[in-house]
């Protein structure tokens, strides 16, 4: 009988505690890159190819629930446990500005026009930030049902996507009006939530169940049981025809976006996963789990002609190059590293 292969996935370590949330940038001129949020109170920014070490911004006093990077990659944002979210740059890793709450930040995101951020959390209220005026107060929007636990946004920046930590549902706000516009039904709280790259679905994870949205008409596409609580999902962006999920057993699974069928299993994580999300460009798929560490998993090529190759490769051997001399230290300053001669 022929032995089933065994995918064997990049591990990155570095996180002292769990990882709670990962986020891709989109592909850069430098190429993509992976930044996770983690209860040991220091984001930390990777090469989303390789999964190698660039830097780790330090400065926040608790856990950090959630971080992302602008669509350029240019400068990062997390929210923490210590009632502040911050923006940084993520060329240098220097705080850019820190936004102070009166409770814990569960979750922040980059406007797709990354000109504003938008942050969530125990308060209830949804706070926009003008990031071209960092001093000015934020829009509020405080009729959240609950502690906010995911945000997003949605229809080029006009619709904002909140989820409740303790109540189920999705929650659809207009941004000008304040106003609840559509409202996703689900039986448990939404842990997970994630806009396709084309934005035609809207991803949810609640409970045992993984549920496909469409963004623009609000019906309900698809809906899979899973084989356990699952905290996270995610669909490829390239085809959009598989999802992985992960959950509270510890194993990282694919499944047939049509059908729901599981197509592979990957197990290596020894606590249980937080969070999952696919590469930009569909190739890999990175998991974050209770263990502390990441994997990125391997899916292989989805249409060579849809990756440049060479300008990949290209891209990866820059990124190299203008971060080999420096290091982000404590202070979140970079230092450039002395010579080895």
């Amino acid at each position: 009988m022929e032995k089933k292969k065994v995918a064997t996935p990049l591990v990155c370590h570095g996180h002292s505690r769990p990882v709670v949330e990962l986020f891709y940038s989109p592909i850069t001129p430098d190429g993509f890159f992976l930044i996770s949020a983690s209860k040991d109170s220091h984001p930390m920014l990777r090469n989303g190819e390789t999964g190698d070490w660039i830097g780790t911004f330090e400065g926040h006093k608790g856990a950090v629930w959630s971080s992302c990077l602008d669509n350029n990659a240019l400068r990062a944002a997390s929210a923490s446990a210590d009632f502040s979210a911050k923006l940084w740059d993520a060329l240098t890793g220097d705080v850019l500005h820190s936004f102070e709450h009166k409770h814990i930040v569960r979750a922040c995101a980059f406007s797709q026009d990354t000109k504003c951020l938008i942050t969530g959390g125990f308060e209830k209220i949804l706070r926009v930030f003008d990031l071209n005026r960092l001093d000015a107060s934020p829009t509020e929007i405080d009729k959240s049902p609950g502690s906010i636990r995911t945000v997003t946004w949605l229809h080029g920046d006009q619709t904002i996507l909140s989820s409740c930590a303790d109540i189920g549902g999705v929650r659809l706000w207009d941004v000008r009006s304040g106003k609840i516009v559509q409202t996703l039904e689900t039986k448990s709280p939404v842990t997970s939530a994630e806009v396709s790259q084309d934005g035609r679905y809207i991803t949810t994870a609640d409970g045992s169940t993984v549920k496909f949205w469409d963004a623009n008409h609000f019906g309900l596409v698809k809906s899979y049981d899973m084989p356990c609580n699952i905290e996270s999902a995610s669909l490829e962006p390239k085809s959009g025809n598989k999802f992985v999920a992960g959950g509270e057993d510890m194993w990282v699974r694919l499944f047939d976006f049509h059908t729901g069928e599981e197509i592979g299993c990957n197990k290596g994580h020894h606590g249980p996963v937080h969070c999952v999300r696919f590469a930009p460009t569909g190739e890999s798929y990175a998991s974050g789990s209770e263990d502390g560490t990441i994997r990125i998993w391997q899916t292989g090529p989805v249409n060579p002609e849809e990756i440049i190759e060479s300008k990949s490769k290209k891209n990866v051997d820059e990124v190299v190059r203008k971060i080999e001399g420096f290091h982000i230290n404590k202070e979140g300053k970079t230092a450039e590293k002395p010579s080895d001669v």
